[in-house]
């Protein structure tokens, strides 16, 4: 099977790899609805040392950067309430953690959640968390553009592995909200 972009080796729709997936990822595939057929989610094999970003573009292409997003867990505090959530945003841009976060989920405070809270909270790999698959109670911030996008690679759950996944799938998400700005440049 050929990837809808990039030039990966090993493509297959995610629904036929679930044992691939961390077991939340797999579960939110396996139950999947919504207007995109899970079977239209992607899982490309992939070198687990270069799944950062930058590493990544680098060995597969710089054009995968205008279709990559980074999903990172935030925090947002107030008074003794912490609100976890995660926010979608493209590999280009940055979230606007103390803007855009911070006003949607109504935090006086709201910064990235620590790397042991967000792996432990979302059973996924540091470096390959994705939007699919995360705790239901909570909100998932996606930036307009991404959902704009025809495809969108994202992380797996795991660091080895990515899911190439319709932009328009992103607004389906249980607890998906779409913003305007939730991704800034620079």
């Amino acid at each position: 099977m050929r990837a809808p972009l990039g030039d990966f080796d090993d493509v297959r729709p995610a629904p036929d790899c679930l044992e691939l997936l961390t077991a939340p990822v797999a579960a939110a595939v396996r139950a999947w609805e919504g207007g995109v057929p899970a079977a239209e989610i992607l899982y490309v094999d992939t070198d687990p040392a270069i799944a950062d970003t930058a590493a990544f573009v680098a060995h597969h292409g710089q054009e995968l950067l205008a279709a990559s997003a980074n999903c990172v867990i935030v925090a947002g505090r107030r008074g003794e309430t912490t609100t976890l959530a995660a926010c979608v945003v493209r590999s280009s841009t940055r979230v606007d953690v103390n803007g855009a976060v911070r006003r949607q989920l109504g935090s006086r405070k709201a910064g990235f959640a620590p790397m042991d809270t967000a792996t432990g909270e979302t059973g996924m790999e540091y470096g390959g968390i994705t939007p699919i698959g995360l705790p239901a109670a909570w909100p998932v911030l996606v930036d307009a553009t991404v959902v704009d996008l025809p495809w969108v690679l994202v992380g797996s759950g795991r660091r080895r592995g990515k899911l190439l996944v319709p932009g328009k799938a992103f607004a389906e998400l249980p607890g998906a909200v779409v913003l305007e700005g939730l991704g800034r440049e620079g």
